[in-house]
């Protein structure tokens, strides 16, 4: 049987990490926490739970999960946010694939929960991301958002049973200053790409992805908070290709 590192980065946590880590007692040879300078009690929860901590300064998501893969004693690793959570099932799964290791990169399937709701359409589910995986196979890359797991060619990649849950916004306020955030960066990094934005981009692009998200991805489905998951991310677009056109006339 493989050992396994849960490896986690946080910053002010505390509302959300021992959640996470009772979750994952069952399937973790070791926990390691990356802390980018947490003032509430993130640091002495992780602790108090055998987690070993690291501080290092946050640069960027890339950056900060490959400092924090760096750090994980044994080879194979599974990247989990604070606020996600390990359900029975897919621990099952995890504890079977850890007896019989078959690829290099394993998905898990992602639910998110929305201000108490779970949302099962809007875009958001199924939602696969790669977490399980072997270190010397894969590696993260990207700019300042959005990190995407780099595969080398001959990567192998499978799926885990069971959901990762989760746990995103607690209102909608939280949702629109995120939104407005990562706006900020997701411009900046078009920017720096040198991506384009036009007057047409601006009107047509938050149309088409809410009417993807909604009509298509069946947001529609979800009632109330699919309907404002919709709209916002709309407006997310909005915001982005707004700001990109910002930077250029600056």
């Amino acid at each position: 049987m493989i050992k396994l590192s849960i490896v986690i980065i946080t910053y002010n946590e505390e509302r959300n990490i021992v959640r996470c880590l009772d979750s994952v007692k069952e399937i973790a040879d070791e926990i390691i926490i990356v802390d980018s300078n947490s003032t509430d009690r993130t640091i002495e929860i992780c602790k108090s739970k055998g987690a070993k901590v690291i501080q290092h300064d946050f640069e960027n998501f890339v950056k900060q999960r490959n400092f924090a893969d760096s750090q994980a004693s044994h080879s194979h690793v599974l990247i989990l946010d604070a606020d996600e959570v390990i359900t029975p099932e897919l621990s099952k799964s995890i504890i079977s694939i850890k007896s019989n290791w078959q690829y290099d990169v394993y998905e898990v399937n992602r639910l998110n929960n929305y201000c108490g709701q779970w949302i099962k359409h809007s875009g958001w589910y199924p939602e696969w991301r790669p977490r399980l995986f072997d270190k010397r196979k894969a590696h993260w890359i990207g700019q300042l958002v959005h990190e995407t797991l780099k595969k080398e060619a001959s990567t192998t990649t499978g799926k885990a049973k069971g959901h990762l849950l989760h746990y995103s916004y607690n209102s909608i306020t939280e949702h629109i200053q995120k939104t407005n955030k990562y706006s900020d960066l997701t411009a900046q990094e078009a920017f720096e790409r040198g991506d384009k934005s036009s007057f047409f981009k601006i009107w047509f692009n938050p149309k088409w992805r809410f009417f993807r998200d909604y009509i298509i991805n069946g947001g529609f489905r979800d009632g109330y908070y699919g309907y404002t998951i919709c709209k916002i991310s709309a407006w997310g677009t909005f915001l982005k290709y707004s700001k990109l056109r910002n930077l250029y006339n600056r």
